[in-house]
Formats: C-alpha cells, structure tokens, sequence
C-alpha cells in the first residue's frame, strides 16, 4: 500500500512537472469606434483529446459578484461550470438582480442591503447581469467547461497557469465583440514546453452600447433616490 501511495505520489509529481505556464498579450486594431483603454479580455482552452487532471484545486472560497456603490465587483466574473456564485448587496438599499440573455437566465427579486442571493451556474455560457433598479449596473459572468482560463490585465497581459501538454481549441471574449467577431478568433493551438505562448490576440476596437432595458423588456423609469420603495428599512 505505501509503495503504491509512493508510486501515484511521484506520477502527480511528474505530470505536473510537465505543466507550462501560457501566456498571450491583447491587442487592438485601429478600425474606428471608440478607444476603450483595453476591456477585460477573456481567453479559455478547451482540450480537443484528453489531458491529465493537473488543473489547480478550485479554491474553496465561493465565487461572489458584490453589489457595492451601485457597481458590480468584479465586472466580469469567470467561473467553471456547476459553481454556486453568490450575490451579497453591500449598499444601503435594495437591488434587484436579474439576466434574461445568453448564458443563465435568472431573477433574483428585491432584497436588501446586507443579504445574499446565489446562483447555479450549471452549464457553459455568457451571462449579461444588470440591475433592475439602476440601469448604470452591469457585469458578466462567464461559465466554462474548462479549468484553462485567463481573465486581461489592466496591461493586456493573460496568464493560464498549469496547463498540461496537448491540442486546444482557443476561445475570446470581450465586452461589444460581435458573435462573427469572436467565432472567427477561435483556432487551434498547441500547448507543450516548446509552445508556451498564445503570441497576440489582436481585437478590433468595439462602442460598447449604452443603455439596456428593464426586466420587463422596457425603459427604466427616471430615477427617484428619496423613494423609500429602495430605501434600507
């Protein structure tokens, strides 16, 4: 028995050993619209055979979208699929959490400052989230079916650690790309120790939209900030 524990120890050990770290740098085509200072960009591989499971634990902390100072934190969330992500409201008034668009369709209702909604992210897509009070909120939490993800940095840099050796099939997303856009930018790459960069992802510059609708399909309604309908209790 300890020789065998022995045996799966070492085995780990060597497969991880044959991770590499991968790395690609954004960057953007001057064809019009407006200069967006380098949008979060988000980069995942997703295996064409099968792998070794070397992908980093998940951490054991649950994936949160804060509602703080009429803003979601982070932006843009990823998250592998089957993840729970909380939604606590961290302002002194009510918000209402909703998506009706790709990805995971939910609503979560009204409810106040200092609680917690969760979501069930079960399957792999794009999830556009707004606020059904304040129309200036909006993020996007993205599900993946694959641990090998990278979210941009402020300076265009992505970073995918522990990926083991092997064929993948690239994917992009970024905020105002269009569904064409984003199709066209999926290739196939090679990962090994002699491949260890994605090179430059080029993206064409995008106007991100500036307005949405309601829940309801509908114009929000002007705001009314002494209303106490949202105020704290």
């Amino acid at each position: 028995m300890l020789l065998r524990l022995a045996f799966f120890t070492l085995l780990s050990s060597v497969l991880r050993a044959q991770d590499v770290t991968v790395t690609a740098r954004l960057a953007f085509d001057k064809t019009g619209g407006k200069n967006l200072n380098a949008p979060s960009a988000v980069v995942w591989l997703n295996p064409q055979s099968a792998v070794p499971d070397t992908a980093p634990a998940t951490a054991a902390n649950r994936p949160r979208l804060v509602q703080h100072n009429k803003a979601f934190e982070p932006h843009v969330l990823v998250v592998t699929v089957g993840s729970v992500v909380a939604f606590p409201n961290r302002d002194p008034f009510f918000h209402n959490v909703f998506s009706l668009f790709d990805g995971k369709r939910f609503d979560l209702g009204l409810y106040e400052a200092s609680s917690t909604r969760d979501v069930h992210f079960d399957k792999p897509g794009i999830s556009y989230i707004f606020c059904n009070i304040h129309p200036e909120m909006s993020a996007v939490v993205i599900s993946l079916d694959t641990p090998y993800y990278a979210v941009s940095n402020s300076g265009g840099e992505l970073i995918l650690p522990h990926v083991p050796p092997g064929k993948y099939t690239l994917h992009l997303w970024y905020e105002g790309a269009l569904p064409e856009t984003l199709r066209a930018a999926s290739r196939e790459v090679i990962v090994n120790e002699a491949n260890t960069t994605l090179g430059v992802v080029r993206l064409p510059e995008v106007s991100l939209p500036t307005s949405h609708k309601n829940l309801y399909g509908r114009d929000y309604d002007p705001p009314t900030p002494s209303s106490p309908a949202y105020a704290r209790p």
